[in-house]
């Protein structure tokens, strides 16, 4: 049997290779992840349900077609899946008291994508309601926390995603991001997590809306995000825009450092001017430009891309997204006060204000093209402030505050959902933030490319890990 602390060593690159070369089964493998998932999740908050019988059918499945004489990129990977997401017969609630017992009946077509790569479906991962808001505590079960320190939100939406990863239990997890959901967890928990180019990933039977989301992984490694995003990348019959996967591969890419860019360094908050910036989150990005300065790139200090009044046309979006989730009346009460504010304010909102609110996100991002077309990347914080304690962002009794303490934790991971830019959040720094005795805690520097330009930020990413190999958590 596969020692579990071996097994939590492994990275996705390691396990299919060593899968597919026979060496190590996938069945001991999502034993071994199935036993770290007992013994960890309920500590960290990271799953809604495990699904052993599903996770080891799946394993049996790929060690056929590895035996049959194939060669899946991620053979016997263990990989679960985000609770926006349906599996068949397993609970699907978004996150929602309002959805409590509801078992899906299919699969989504993510599902599917990952299974046919031989990744091993473990189970369902907590998320926020409807991934409305960027930590994860959802009505009626356990907040989903850092490993790092168990007293701080592991962020949202994709929070039980990165701590199932950051705890060590699985190499990668299914994630998404439309404003932020999978850079902000993965600075909380010390992971890699990238938001893709617009359209580089289909959005499967989703409609794809105003695009600000995406599907992703989170991961420890540039690599294994990479892979992964060889195994997601490119479009899907009947999609209605898509943007060109790089036919050379985005692993590939990894081993490509990049020749000299002009890197921009952006401190100032964006879309909240007044938020306060941490000083370990400012350090955290000196530290990048020194690095990258380092490895032969110009870096200098980059512009505000746009005045931050003129993000209320995420807000608008964000808003009457929230009243489309298709909801039954009596629903209605059992819904987090945030949930219920955000589609009041979507009910207020006009056809007209909604078609003005897309126009400007597009007039936003032909903008930030402007303002930041002398720089092929822009380096900033990930989020203004170290991993947030839980409960401090959640605000019940004025959930307007509360949306509002969420834009200034976040003031730059939304300007790359409005733009369908790529950006990535590195784990390049921690710090103590309570005094010596305090847990150290990671901190995230974001990437922000241009569209398109995945491979680009990989190569810089797998660079920078390279000469600046980031820490994991103490785990017991």
């Amino acid at each position: 049997m596969l020692d579990v602390d071996t097994y939590a060593s492994l990275t996705a690159l390691d396990i299919a290779r060593e899968v597919n070369a026979g060496r190590l089964s996938a069945v001991e493998i999502a034993e071994a992840a199935l036993t770290l998932a007992e013994r960890r999740g309920v500590r960290y908050g990271a799953f809604t349900c495990l699904a052993p019988e599903r996770a080891l059918a799946d394993a049996r499945r790929t060690d056929r077609r590895v035996a049959a004489g194939e060669r899946l990129p991620l053979a016997g990977v263990p990989n679960p899946i985000k609770d926006l997401n349906p599996v068949a017969g397993l609970p699907w609630e978004a996150g929602s008291a309002a959805l409590r017992g509801t078992v899906a009946g299919a699969d989504d077509p993510i599902v599917g994508w990952f299974g046919q790569a031989g990744s091993t479906m473990l189970g369902k991962t907590a998320t926020p309601e409807f991934g409305l808001p960027c930590y994860t505590e959802p009505d009626g079960r356990p907040p989903a926390v850092t490993p790092w320190d168990p007293s701080r939100s592991a962020g949202g939406s994709s929070g039980g995603a990165a701590a199932a990863v950051a705890a060590g239990i699985v190499p990668i997890a299914h994630a998404s991001d439309g404003g932020g959901s999978i850079r902000i967890p993965a600075s909380a928990c010390g992971l890699v997590g990238l938001k893709a180019s617009r359209g580089l990933i289909s959005p499967g039977s989703r409609p794809p809306g105003p695009g600000l989301g995406t599907d992703g992984v989170l991961s420890r490694t540039v690599r294994d995000t990479a892979l992964t995003l060889d195994v997601l990348a490119g479009s899907r019959p009947g999609d209605t825009y898509w943007a060109p996967a790089d036919p050379g591969g985005y692993l590939a890419a990894c081993d490509r450092a990049p020749e000299r860019l002009r890197i921009g360094v952006l401190t100032a908050p964006v879309i909240v001017a007044d938020a306060p910036v941490h000083t370990a989150c400012l350090d955290a990005v000196a530290r990048a430009a020194l690095l990258l300065e380092g490895l032969g790139h110009d870096v200098t200090e980059a512009p505000v891309a746009f005045a931050a009044g003129r993000w209320e046309a995420f807000g608008a979006v964000w808003r009457v997204g929230a009243l489309s989730i298709p909801l039954p009346a009596e629903a209605e009460p059992l819904l987090t006060p945030l949930t219920r504010w955000l589609r009041a304010e979507g009910r207020r909102a006009t056809g007209l204000e909604y078609a003005d609110a897309l126009a400007a996100i597009q007039s936003l991002t032909r903008e930030i093209a402007r303002t930041w077309a002398d720089f092929d990347v822009i380096v900033s914080p990930t989020l203004a402030q170290p991993p947030a304690l839980v409960g401090s962002l959640r605000d019940d009794d004025d959930p307007a505050a509360d949306f509002a303490a969420q834009t200034r934790f976040t003031p730059w991971t939304s300007v790359f959902n409005l733009s369908g830019r790529p950006a990535i959040s590195l784990p390049l720094h921690t710090a103590r933030v309570d005094g010596t005795d305090s847990p150290v805690l990671p901190i995230g520097v974001m990437l922000g490319g241009r569209l398109g330009a995945d491979s680009t930020l990989l190569g810089l990413a797998a660079a920078l890990e390279a000469v600046a190999p980031w820490e994991r958590p103490l785990l017991s």
